[in-house]
């Protein structure tokens, strides 16, 4: 299973919303490029990276800020936020994203997910948002029994805020939970990379 540290940004810097509000965000990092870095160094083998800015503007926006962090790690990088035409998507493939996340594209086009799919095969993520009790915090039973319907991998976000919530996501890895991402709690240390990480690679007893 893969922990992915989340680099939302806005303005061009590093923040976290609260509940997704936009006038709620909090600055942890005003260089994203060091970010990435912090965050390779600590020992991830993703960085999964938002646009916020451009999921409002329904374009790139932050695009200065992607490229300096894409150029500033070897990690692979699933990439969302405006991405909403093919061009946006050969965009970023061809600066060496290797995921492209599509959100309200893929409603408003379903056609584009598969066409997409196919060229760039394994390398175009939908992105499901859930609000309003639909989904609340982490309720691994529930993103659990999404993933068995849906039967492909999944990756759950939003609400991790400790390692018993890496701990109960990792518990349906056998459902197909593929990977987790997490935010707020890795920046304000509520969760220990080394920690996590070394949860997710722990062998679960027979």
């Amino acid at each position: 299973m893969i922990l992915f540290p989340a680099i939302d940004l806005k303005d061009g810097a590093c923040v976290r919303l609260v509940r997704g509000d936009m006038a709620s965000a909090t600055v942890f990092n005003r260089d994203p490029a060091a970010q990435a870095r912090q965050f390779a160094d600590a020992g991830f083998s993703w960085l999964h990276v938002v646009d916020l800015d451009g999921a409002v503007a329904g374009r790139s926006v932050n695009g200065a800020a992607v490229t300096a962090i894409r150029s500033a790690v070897d990690l692979p990088i699933q990439l969302g936020g405006g991405v909403r035409d093919r061009a946006a998507i050969e965009h970023w493939r061809a600066l060496g994203i290797d995921r492209v996340v599509l959100g309200t594209a893929a409603l408003r086009n379903p056609e584009l997910v598969r066409d997409a799919a196919v060229d760039h095969a394994g390398k175009i993520v939908v992105g499901i948002d859930a609000r309003d009790g639909a989904l609340v915090g982490v309720n691994a039973s529930a993103i659990a029994a999404v993933a068995r319907q849906i039967r492909i991998p999944l990756i759950a976000s939003g609400g991790v805020s400790s390692l018993d919530d890496i701990a109960a996501l990792k518990e349906r890895e056998v459902d197909g939970i593929a990977g987790i991402i997490c935010g707020r709690a890795l920046y304000d240390g509520r969760i220990r990379a080394a920690s996590a990480l070394r949860l997710l690679l722990e062998t679960p007893p027979c």
